[in-house]
């Protein structure tokens, strides 16, 4: 028995084989729309105002690019156009977006983020890197400032200080070098030229302003006691140290108030925390 045709002579069964061809492509179709349209959202800047700065984050963890986003959104004076998972094509992509300035985690896979600022500073001069880090250490705001970065501040600083804070760096006139209130409360850095860390604040309040290069009280120690330091950080007594580097505890005593005195640190125990923080103890 001939079977029944439609109207365009096809077979029922092939006809609704055909329609349900026809409705998945369509749907894979779309799906590939949204998809294209998503990832450009990420370095896109359709609705991003003419006078906003214009920020490259560059950073691995989304969910805090997300939370900066918002938080730019509510000022209105800066746009997130872009987003980087790792140091890899900076340059490139500071370029490709045009972007003003670069919020740059310095603890990331690929590249080293220090050199890739470095770069970053030889061919685009007049981008402006602003370090936000999960770590506090004085070596990091010294790297950082070597690097060519503005300013350091902390991922645990509030989101207003870190608005307030690219606004100042993009409106300044002079090479100071900011940081962020977490970064002033806990880092010993002292300016260049002068024995005492900053501890003044900019005009809204956020930020410290430093005239010249910070500089890491580590810098001030000598080789043996940077040794001691990374050992007193290890939680090691003063008779194993003294055993470990082969001398008396009486010569390991006086290398220990010459570290306090140099750090300004009173204590012992202050001194094996500071260790900890800069990541000595590890080493």
């Amino acid at each position: 028995m001939t079977p029944t045709r439609n109207i365009a002579g096809a077979p029922p069964a092939l006809e609704a084989r055909d329609t349900a061809v026809v409705k998945t492509v369509q749907s894979d179709a779309a799906a590939s729309r949204a998809r294209s349209i998503s990832r450009t959202s990420e370095s896109s800047d359709v609705n991003t105002s003419p006078h906003a700065i214009r920020v490259l984050c560059v950073d691995d963890h989304a969910v805090l690019v997300d939370g900066l986003k918002a938080q730019f959104a509510i000022d209105g004076r800066i746009a997130v156009v872009g987003r980087l998972s790792s140091a890899a094509g900076l340059v490139e992509e500071v370029q490709r977006l045009k972007a003003d300035a670069v919020l740059l985690d310095i603890e990331m896979p690929g590249p080293d983020a220090f050199e890739s600022a470095d770069r970053l500073r030889r061919v685009c001069p007049h981008v402006r890197v602003i370090v936000l880090s999960a770590h506090i250490r004085d070596g990091f705001i010294s790297a950082s400032f070597a690097a060519g970065a503005c300013a350091y501040f902390a991922k645990s600083d509030e989101p207003a200080d870190i608005v307030s804070g690219v606004y100042q760096v993009m409106h300044r006139r002079s090479e100071a070098f900011l940081l962020g209130p977490k970064v002033r409360e806990r880092c010993q850095v002292r300016q260049s030229g002068s024995a005492v860390a900053s501890s003044g604040a900019g005009q809204d309040g956020t930020a410290a302003v430093l005239g010249g290069a910070p500089i890491s009280l580590l810098q001030s120690l000598s080789a043996r006691e940077a040794e001691i330091l990374r050992l007193i950080g290890k939680g090691l007594s003063r008779q194993r140290i003294a055993a470990e580097l082969c001398r008396s505890v009486k010569t390991i005593d006086g290398h220990q108030d010459r570290i306090l005195r140099k750090l300004g640190i009173s204590t012992r125990a202050d001194l094996m925390r500071f260790a900890i923080r800069e990541g000595l103890a590890q080493a």
